[in-house]
């Protein structure tokens, strides 16, 4: 079971629309920062392939500037 953890920075201004399209993703848990203008995102899926599903949903969402991946791992 893939989980892994992501660092998301947003387009100025597009942090609401981001976390609403984030929400519509299942499999992922929504922590924006209070303080700083990133969102943490943490994603657990059954499968690797489930996993890169995700991913490529994620690099979609509009409001998006960059996304870093900061931990990762295996449950197998």
């Amino acid at each position: 079971m893939p989980i892994k953890s992501y660092v998301l920075h947003y387009e100025e201004s597009k942090r609401e629309e981001l976390v609403k399209g984030l929400q519509k993703l299942q499999g992922c848990e929504i922590i924006p920062a209070q303080n700083h203008a990133v969102i943490v995102l943490v994603t657990e899926t059954e499968t690797e392939e489930l996993d890169n599903k995700l991913y490529h949903k994620l690099l979609e969402i509009k409001g998006l500037k960059h996304v870093s991946l900061v931990s990762g791992f295996d449950t197998k």
